[in-house]
């Protein structure tokens, strides 16, 4: 019998579907989780695919979110727009609040999306890579519950704080790249837990301080930023703009929900896109051509641009469908039967 389970997209779609309307969620919220973690598991990004399903069912289970939360559009600014999203998950609020970043961006150049008050567990590429489908630049920023140790340190005070860009290529795909401040995704490291293999050591340290191997261990002590200090200042950094500066909370002071309690998971996402057509006017093909020189600079030595072993996977899953552990697919499953 196979340890894996492949399946079209569309029966992802439908999954991922039947999991989250079984479990309370209303259709659009369903749907706009269905779209990235779908595209997630089709860029093979495991961390961030049908597994998250089982965190927001989870996190609805325990009241920690509102699963028929109706985002609200705050027209804040000439170049900013903010919605709050009422403790639901930030993925609907991000596609409501989208078609207003698009429209000040080319009327301002530059425009600022800011969600409040959201549940947020996905990756952050489907969102800049729907900016920069448009033709425009996209930067997001969020910040996370507090998992990681700023350096020097030996407790979780920041987030992983992830950080996502996308420059658009007119003909080609994006250049693109999403990361966590953190040396790896903390989902990569409950993925590790799951299957009972062992991470690097420069992952995690446990409660004590040390390095450890162990997944367990360094889920129940701290991660570490990579780069040391200069990652630890960039996931200050994001945790600021993502927090304060569009009056929401700092990672810290943000909590997983629990079988016990409701937590705070709630905070904020902060988006920003550029129109290169109203910083240049005519000028704006010719500047994305001139970028085009770094890009190939890149690629002649041999290196390759960020995302592009995910465009790669993109066109397979789209030919092969998606393939995952069975003991995810069955407990996945099991999300459905139980409700």
């Amino acid at each position: 019998m196979s340890d894996t389970v492949t399946l079209s997209i569309e029966q992802a779609e439908k999954l991922s579907i039947a999991v989250l309307e079984g479990n309370g969620f209303s259709h659009d919220h369903a749907a706009a989780i269905t779209r990235s973690v779908v595209a997630a598991q089709s860029d093979e990004c495991h961390s961030h695919g049908l597994y998250r399903l089982i965190g927001c069912v989870q996190t609805a289970r325990n009241g920690g979110l509102d699963t028929h939360a109706e985002p609200e559009i705050i027209d804040q600014a000439p170049a900013i727009t903010r919605v709050n999203a009422h403790k639901g998950c930030s993925l609907l609020s991000f596609e409501k609040g989208l078609p207003f970043l698009i429209e000040k961006s080319r009327a301002c150049g530059v425009s600022v999306l800011a969600i409040n008050n959201s549940f947020h567990f996905s990756a952050l590429w489907p969102e800049v890579e729907a900016i920069s489908s448009q033709g425009l630049v996209g930067l997001a920023m969020t910040p996370t519950h507090a998992f990681v140790a700023p350096t020097g340190g030996i407790k979780p005070l920041l987030g992983t704080n992830p950080i996502a860009f996308s420059w658009p290529r007119p003909g080609r795909t994006p250049y693109t790249f999403d990361f966590a401040t953190s040396m790896i995704a903390r989902g990569e490291i409950e993925l590790h837990r799951r299957a009972g293999k062992p991470i690097p050591d420069d992952w995690a340290i446990d409660k004590a301080g040390a390095p450890t191997t162990d997944a367990t261990k360094a889920l129940e002590g701290a991660m570490l930023t990579f780069g040391g200090h200069k990652g630890s200042a960039l996931s200050t950094m994001i945790g600021l703009l993502a927090g304060p500066l569009i009056g929401d909370v700092l990672g810290h002071e943000t909590h997983a929900a629990s079988e016990d309690a409701p937590g705070k998971p709630h905070h904020g996402e902060i988006i920003i896109a550029f129109c290169p057509e109203t910083f240049l006017g005519a000028d704006a093909q010719k500047h994305l051509e001139h970028a085009e020189g770094l890009f190939e600079g890149i690629i002649e030595q041999g290196a390759r641009l960020p995302s592009q072993r995910r465009f790669e996977a993109r066109e397979r899953s789209r030919e092969n469908g998606v393939t995952i552990p069975k003991a995810l697919h069955d407990e996945l499953v099991s999300l459905v039967v139980k409700r």
